[in-house]
């Protein structure tokens, strides 16, 4: 008898983890973006920010090469128009939403730049109503507010900060901060359009919209740097790989997968919750966690219960 509970909870188990792949992948790349974003608000420091997605974007397409080679999904099959929808895409996402985000990052602090990419989820969700018809129903629409209240509750709270930020670069971060959030936006109802037209792995999804991320780059950084600039040191590229490798080689990859398994608002909204992964790893660095970033995190959490059981 109880051996046959065992069973029946494992089934059950593997058939609730089976149902909510879309949603869990979500969890887990903003889990690693929000590992990668404090490592990245460093080296915004000491490299540029196309500098700096340049090479954390040519590291993650060496490691999706490598992986796809030992994967031998050397040959995948697609249409052209998913490919063109891929390559925007990774233009409009990885090219300039990431860049702008690096921007904002850097003239905002970590604090209000993810505040500014919870605009991205309501963006996407609306953007996908128009153009591909993606419908969610009132629990999903109410989780969704629930999710981006609890990210925005956390992320809008009032700390000591000893930084000088002038108008300027606020109102700098703010733009390049909605730039990077409407970027976001269209790039992932592009890439689900994409999946709707063909079976591409997710791995071969990140690596073309990296390659196009990457290559729309290259003309940006001849005209800003046209004599070059010097190589960053070893230990500052040691930790320009570690966190291409968590946030963008396995967070784009798990971004792919969920946009392909769950519809693209749900997975949008998942994937900003960085800000609530922050807090523990911001507690463990030293930092006071208030109640207000504690209700917050209920709060955010409820909604992902919402998404996931009452979609």
């Amino acid at each position: 008898m109880k051996t046959g509970s065992v069973v029946i909870f494992n089934n059950y188990l593997s058939f609730g983890l089976a149902n909510f792949q879309g949603e869990i992948s979500a969890l887990f790349a903003a889990l690693l973006w929000a590992i990668s974003s404090v490592l990245y608000g460093r080296l915004g420091q000491t490299m540029p920010p196309i500098q700096l997605n340049l090479t954390k974007g040519v590291i993650a397409i060496a490691l999706l090469s490598l992986t796809i080679f030992i994967s031998g999904d050397l040959f995948p099959v697609f249409s052209p128009v998913s490919l063109c929808l891929l390559l925007l895409s990774g233009v409009l996402g990885i090219g300039v939403g990431d860049t702008a985000f690096f921007v904002a990052l850097n003239c905002l602090g970590a604090r209000r730049a993810l505040l500014m990419e919870t605009l991205a989820p309501p963006m996407t969700a609306v953007t996908a109503l128009i153009f591909l018809q993606e419908r969610l129903n009132a629990s999903a629409w109410c989780g969704i507010l629930l999710t981006i209240i609890g990210v925005a509750w956390v992320v809008t709270e009032r700390v000591p900060d000893t930084s000088i930020q002038t108008p300027t670069n606020i109102s700098r971060g703010i733009a390049f901060g909605l730039l990077a959030a409407f970027a976001l936006a269209l790039a992932a109802v592009m890439a689900r359009a994409a999946f709707a037209h063909t079976t591409i792995s997710p791995l071969w999804a990140a690596l073309l919209r990296l390659s196009a991320g990457v290559f729309s780059l290259l003309p940006w950084i001849r005209w800003r740097q046209p004599g070059g600039r010097r190589l960053p040191s070893k230990r500052v590229m040691a930790t320009v790989f570690f966190a291409a490798f968590c946030g963008t080689y396995l967070g784009v990859w798990l971004q792919q997968t969920a946009i392909k398994l769950t519809a693209v608002g749900i997975a949008s909204t998942l994937l900003q919750t960085s800000p609530l992964f922050i807090l523990p790893i911001a507690f463990w660095m030293g930092e006071k966690i208030s109640w207000r970033a504690i209700a917050g995190v209920i709060i955010a959490i409820a909604g992902v219960g919402v998404l996931f059981y009452l979609r």
